[in-house]
């Protein structure tokens, strides 16, 4: 615990190009491309999938398959196969981007994917009573019902993605992972404890944004737990004013 406060008060870690704010922006950057990446495959296969039923088991078991590769490896098997054919820090930076996201996509394609499968029939069938087309339904029934579902799965590709982009460091990248490698490399604990925390701590800062953002977004009706609280919250008040 002391080299660890050692290392975090020290002015000179928070300052420069390797500073402990470039790093954490490094970090976010990689995290954010990789999110955005994901949620553009995941999201719309998910729905689809979800929305048709076709392709459900072959498209699942090989993201699946594919999620059960070891990320290092996979990681420095793409940096052997692209690198050679690019250069500069491009070389080791799309196939970080690109192992990450394969990453990211079975949580969002699993909660795009549930959402969707769980909504009630009967929600479907009312939609068409209506006269909504098959895309009416689903961008203006299903979609909005399965909100909670798909938030789930973003927000846990958002934390694995925030802990594994660590390894982006031992591919001569920056991040929070440098941090690690660098502290490892030169037996400096404080360093590596001091990385590892900043990990955890940015990890919980941005499930705790993504919940704000859902909370914001997802209608309370689609929220049970927080409704029934509520409820129960108003009749006691009720029975019980003082």
């Amino acid at each position: 615990m002391n080299l660890l406060w050692a290392w975090l008060s020290n002015p000179e870690n928070w300052q420069g190009s390797s500073g402990i704010p470039v790093r954490v922006a490094e970090h976010l950057a990689y995290s954010a491309a990789t999110l955005v990446l994901a949620a553009l495959v995941g999201i719309p296969l998910g729905l689809w999938i979800g929305h048709t039923g076709r392709g459900r088991v072959a498209v699942v078991n090989l993201v699946n398959g594919v999620r059960s590769v070891p990320t290092l490896g996979l990681l420095f098997a793409a940096v052997l196969v692209v690198g050679p054919l690019l250069g500069g820090d491009i070389a080791f930076l799309l196939p970080s981007i690109f192992v990450l996201v394969l990453l990211a996509i079975p949580p969002i394609l699993a909660g795009a994917y549930a959402g969707v499968e769980g909504i009630d029939p009967g929600a479907r069938d009312a939609a068409r009573g209506m006269g909504m087309s098959s895309l009416e339904i689903l961008f203006r029934v299903e979609v909005p019902c399965a909100l909670p579902l798909i938030f789930s799965g973003v927000r846990s590709a958002a934390l694995q993605v925030v802990a594994t982009a660590t390894l982006a460091a031992s591919v001569s990248l920056g991040g929070l992972g440098r941090f690690l490698i660098d502290g490892q490399a030169y037996r400096d604990y404080g360093q590596m404890a001091g990385g590892a925390l900043l990990v955890a701590v940015l990890a919980v800062l941005v499930d705790l944004v993504f919940a704000g953002v859902q909370r914001l977004v997802v209608s309370p009706g689609l929220a049970p737990v927080r409704s029934a609280r509520r409820v129960r919250t108003r009749a006691q008040l009720a029975t019980n004013p003082t």
